[in-house]
């Protein structure tokens, strides 16, 4: 049954629609004089970046200011040639937040460069016959006017591209530093050689059959001597200040546990297991020595498992050939393969077989395989085996073995209330128990001991009766190899000489310059350019005098990368990186923004160059005793952006746009089938058909409307599935904006319409008293100060700016659609706020708005330009309004779920919110 007054209230919902239902024009143009002039948004980015490019000079930040310093940095583009959407969102969130920080006021450093040196110039070399330079020089000019269209507020007077010798000369200077530290040296390393090609290839250049990516070659493992540069001497702070990073969420979780497992911190025993051949010790008295954090499952150890590079593998595989295939066919296994090679003929001995109350199965042989789970740059290339107690051992086992018998060495302990096992596990038979609990009968003497306390007892028995175990730990994190066997990098400042060795190159030699190599010489050939470029090789040894070689390796494109943000606070330096007053007046930088891809490499790398170089006198302070040296703040790790993808349900083949009809979005048909496609959303690709070009978005819808859409439809953290139809409803809040700005200026009278502060300044209307208010007044207002502060706190620490748009677009509507038409000055001052909330986030569309509804020029034909919205301070929030009540509140009347209508009501009496105890004692005019 309807609740009694549902009839009344549903004949007013017409009326109610209109004062709660926002979709047409505000019910403020109605008192104008006349609708204003539709927005052009294209025209509005062509008018206001022209401005903009004549008043650079308020992006550059000085060095030294009263100010303080906010340090807004995304992570600079590979000039690749175009910009793709990912560009545009991680561009517009860094833009948003430099913009908002900037009229807060900060003194705001917010640069761009180029991370210019890689393979695909080199690539584009080989392929075309063009200089890598003049391939990437004419990639940036066309990036540079795709990231001015954006409408981006980048400071280019410190613009630098990371292949230009006046940058890499310092590159190579930080190198020589690490050198001079013993932090740099030259190590052979086994590596993917391209035997066409003459080169070597990252894992990631080979493919699952194990040939290079580029020239189809059959890859070949080769050892090379390899410049490294030694990370690991800084693996306990790397890993120790990853709690800096982790307060007050500065750093997202996810990255700091990405980066916690790179760097792989275990800790348990190292064991040595002595090798037989048929039973016989060899004279060599040969080990292998296998890390473990389980030492307590020792007594499980059924077999060794040692990588193909492992020394007892080497040895053998002259010998066998089916071994020397097996070993060749690794690079085409699956990442989680459990094949084996058991090696013939070679076993090893569990250490514990010398205790006489060992079982016998702890005194069998083990047989000994090669692996492709081991890693031979992991531990020391050899794991004990236990498959009762590991799931990937387990997995390998019974590949390897079959069904032959599993040895359960540790068991769950019985709570001693209940008498039931207080882990949850698997029993023995064929199930994996992966936790601790108790030691099994099969351990001998030790049955019954709490798995913990027996892995220290093992490895102090085995100690004690001289074997090899001792209390160890182990990391993950390997030594960074700098070397690549490439032209288009930065050269690595060292000779070598017969009589010296390697010899740094002196620093007043520096840039160690790329010889400049005609395009053609690239075309179609193979290897290391540098190699035959004798008149660059042949030089000078700096110690000695007689003749030497250049080293012919260029860097990983990463040292660059690594701590180029150290180089945008004193970009133009000539002498040294950076002063160590620039280090100290901008870094660390405060706000970090790129995609979560890099979580690893790139960010670790960076956080171990700026470590090193808080040790120099570069930046002593390291930003602090609470910053140990970290060089990003507050990293925001933006998600990525997906694109409507068609495929063929019959093959799976991914469909190009022209091959459906999308006349009817809702309803897509394959032309040549009539067939509905599968639709998905799928990482942008040119493999999948589904890339947006955003300047061509730009182009359609304008560059205001294309930021405020990108950050509308998702949170920045988060995959977002770029949906260009939707983009219409920003254009339409846009246009209410500019209805909002014409009809607030328009309702001022005329003697408030030109008011100015002491300096010239337009400025708004006094504010009437909060108290002389009525309740729809207050409640404007009231609106405006809530959205302030949400505003304010989405841009400076949340960073939720989807939630920030939404709160613009709900102040919009509540201004647009109050009736009756508000105070003129309240009008314009809550105008005035939403304008430079909306700034950072559309800074053309809000000059526009801000200009009008400054201007006089309605009124008087002596106007004159008004001063820019991005130079007026960012909103503050009204904190007077708790002493004005509000006496209305809106309810929301719902039928089955289904909103019907909104409407006010007056709100009840505040005792009626009282507690009874609180009113009888009111009532009883006693105290309580």
């Amino acid at each position: 049954m309807r609740p009694a007054g549902f009839k009344y209230l549903q004949r007013h919902w017409f009326q109610c629609q209109k004062i709660y239902y926002h979709g047409g024009s505000p019910r403020l143009t109605a008192s104008t004089a006349g609708a204003p002039p539709s927005l052009d948004l294209l025209t509005l980015d062509a008018k206001w970046q022209t401005r903009w490019a004549k008043a650079t000079e308020q992006l550059t930040a000085p060095h030294a200011t009263q100010k303080q310093k906010c340090y807004v940095l995304p992570m600079f583009p590979y000039p690749s040639g175009n910009l793709h959407m990912g560009h545009l969102r991680v561009y517009t969130i860094s833009d948003v937040l430099a913009r908002c920080r900037r009229m807060q006021g900060y003194n705001v450093l917010h640069p761009i460069g180029w991370d210019a040196f890689g393979l695909p110039a080199e690539n584009a070399a080989v392929e075309r016959g063009v200089d890598p330079a003049e391939w990437t020089k004419q990639n940036i000019r066309k990036m540079k006017e795709q990231l001015c269209a954006m409408g981006v507020s980048f400071d280019w007077s410190r613009e630098f591209m990371t292949c230009d010798p006046s940058f890499y000369q310092h590159t190579q200077r930080i190198f020589l530093l690490l050198h001079e530290r013993g932090l740099a040296y030259q190590a052979e390393s086994l590596v993917n050689y391209d035997p066409i090609d003459r080169t070597v290839l990252a894992n990631e250049q080979v493919d699952a059959a194990g040939f290079s990516w580029r020239s189809g070659a059959k890859v070949e493992k080769i050892m090379l001597k390899q410049w490294f540069l030694k990370i690991t001497d800084f693996k306990e702070k790397l890993l120790r200040d990853l709690d800096i990073l982790a307060k007050d969420n500065r750093w997202p979780e996810r990255v700091l546990s990405m980066q916690r497992n790179w760097l792989g911190k275990s800790e348990g025993a190292r064991i040595r297991f002595p090798v037989s051949r048929q039973g016989i010790y060899e004279q060599a008295n040969f080990t292998i020595e296998a890390f473990t954090t389980r030492p307590d499952t020792l007594f499980g150890v059924q077999y060794l498992a040692v990588s193909s590079t492992h020394p007892i593998a080497a040895s053998l595989v002259e010998k066998h050939s089916d071994l020397k295939a097996f070993i060749d066919a690794i690079p085409s296994l699956p990442a989680d393969s459990k094949a084996g090679f058991l090696l013939p003929g070679v076993f090893a001995t569990n250490p514990l077989s010398y205790s006489d109350s060992s079982p016998d199965a702890v005194k069998a042989p083990l047989p000994i395989y090669v692996a492709p789970y081991v890693l031979g740059d992991y531990g020391d290339g050899a794991v004990m085996g236990v498959p009762g107690h590991d799931i990937r051992d387990h997995a390998f086992w019974r590949q390897n073995r079959g069904d032959e018998d599993i040895r359960i060495v540790v068991e769950p302990a019985k709570d001693a209330t209940t008498g039931q096992d207080d882990v949850s596990g698997a029993r023995p038979n064929d199930e994996v128990f992966v936790h601790h609990g108790v030691l099994t009968a099969r351990c001998g003497d030790l049955i019954g001991i709490p798995s913990i306390e027996a892995a220290q007892k093992i490895v102090s028995l085995l100690s004690q009766a001289g074997e090899y175990a001792i209390r160890a730990e182990s990391w993950r994190l390997r030594d960074w190899l700098i070397s690549r066997q490439r032209y288009w990098g930065t050269p690595i400042p060292m000779v070598h000489c017969q009589q010296c060795g390697a010899v740094p190159v002196p620093a007043e030699d520096l840039p160690v310059e790329l010889p400049k190599l005609d395009g053609d010489w690239f075309r179609g050939k193979g290897g290391n350019p540098l190699e035959s470029a004798a008149e660059w090789v042949n030089t000078a040894c700096p110690k000695c005098g007689e003749g030497a070689k250049r080293d012919t390796d260029t860097m990983d494109t990463f040292v660059d990368s690594s701590w180029y943000f150290m180089r945008f606070p004193d970009p133009h330096n000539a002498t040294a990186a950076f002063a160590p007053s620039a280090a100290e007046a901008f870094l660390p930088v405060d706000i970090y923004v790129g995609g979560v891809e890099h979580a690893i490499l790139h960010l670790l790398y960076a956080r171990f160059l700026a470590k090193f170089i808080a040790t120099t006198p570069l930046w002593p302070s390291g930003g602090g005793l609470d910053n140990n040296g970290e060089p990003f703040q507050k990293l925001i790790s933006q998600g990525m952006v997906h694109g409507k993808t068609y495929s063929d349900p019959d093959t799976g083949r991914f469909l190009k746009p022209a091959e459906v009809d999308l006349q009817d979005n809702a309803n897509p048909r394959i032309f040549k089938t009539g067939e509905p496609p599968n639709v998905s959303w799928e990482k942008m690709s040119k493999s999948k058909y589904n890339g947006v070009d955003p300047t061509v978005c730009i182009k359609k819808y304008g560059a205001d409307a294309t930021r405020a859409h990108i950050l509308f439809q998702a949170p920045v953290t988060e995959v977002l599935e770029w949906d260009e139809e939707r983009i219409v409803g920003v254009q339409r809040w846009f246009g209410r904006i500019w209805r909002l700005a014409h009809a607030a200026q328009q309702a001022l009278p005329e003697a408030t319409a030109s008011l100015r502060t002491p300096t010239g300044e337009r400025t708004s209307p006094p504010l009437p008293p909060i108290l002389t208010l009525t309740d729809s007044e207050a409640h404007i207002w009231a609106e405006t100060q809530r959205t302030i502060s949400s505003v304010t706190t989405s841009l400076t620490k949340t960073f939720t700016l989807n939630t920030l748009i939404s709160d613009l677009m709900n102040l919009t509507n509540v201004l647009s659609s109050a009736s009756p038409s508000p105070n003129p000055a309240l009008l314009h001052h809550a105008t005035s706020a939403i304008l430079r909330m909306l700034a950072p986030v559309a800074p053309a569309v809000a000059e526009e708005c801000w200009e009008h509804l400054h201007s006089p020029q309605a009124r008087t034909s002596n106007a004159q330009r008004v001063q820019s919205i991005l130079t007026a301070p960012f909103p503050l929030p009204d904190r007077s309004l708790h002493t004005h009540q509000r006496t209305r509140q809106t309810c929301v009347v719902q039928e089955n779920g289904k909103l019907r209508f909104a409407i006010d009501i007056h709100l009840p009496p505040a005792r009626l919110f009282s507690s009874p105890s609180s009113a009888q004692a009111k009532d009883a005019g006693g105290e309580r």
